[in-house]
């Protein structure tokens, strides 16, 4: 009798902030995943708005009690932190023919690196599709309403951090 293998992803990124984007790929994952570790890239390689502590507690509290998500945070290559969870599958959403390119550069990066290595791509939902965590940051900055963008948590935090910089910049800080 074949033993049941649990089959697990590592879905990797800034989550700059999670968007509504990111939870639709992460939900329709489980159609076909048994548990996902969310792992939030911490490498310096961007200026980020949100510490990687808060964009790991924002996800906590998104998918608090869900026994099917793990929230984690990484900061070297991707390939060593699956090889240190013991993780072959990498999770990724696709949005445009512009993602695609670079998603199919990394994958085959990845796969170079680690032949054990696949990844799979999901596309969100097309209410989605068009939604980036940059684009959801510009419009926070230009007052926009993003509240069909992020999650609850998500938008409070993000104005609250607009709203600083601008206190900042309103007394002469930087």
């Amino acid at each position: 009798m074949k033993k049941n293998i649990e089959r697990v992803a590592v879905y990797p990124g800034s989550f700059d902030p999670v968007t509504n984007g990111h939870i639709d790929v992460i939900k329709k994952s489980f159609s076909f995943l048994d548990r996902i570790v969310i792992a939030v890239s911490t490498f310096p390689r961007k200026d980020f708005l949100f510490t990687g502590e808060e964009r790991v507690d924002f996800l906590k509290e998104i998918y608090k009690g869900n026994k099917k998500v793990e929230i984690d945070k990484f900061d070297g290559l991707l390939v060593d932190y699956l090889s240190q969870k013991n993780i072959n599958i990498i999770l990724r959403g696709l949005r445009a023919v512009s993602d695609f390119e670079y998603e199919f550069q990394m994958a085959l990066t990845n796969r170079r690196l680690n032949e054990n290595i696949e990844t799979v791509f999901l596309m969100p939902g097309e209410e989605f599709f068009f939604i980036s965590s940059s684009l959801v940051k510009e419009l926070a900055f230009l007052k926009g309403d993003i509240s069909k963008f992020v999650p609850t948590i998500v938008k409070n935090e993000l104005v609250k951090k607009v709203d600083n910089v601008f206190e900042k910049k309103r007394r002469g800080g930087s």
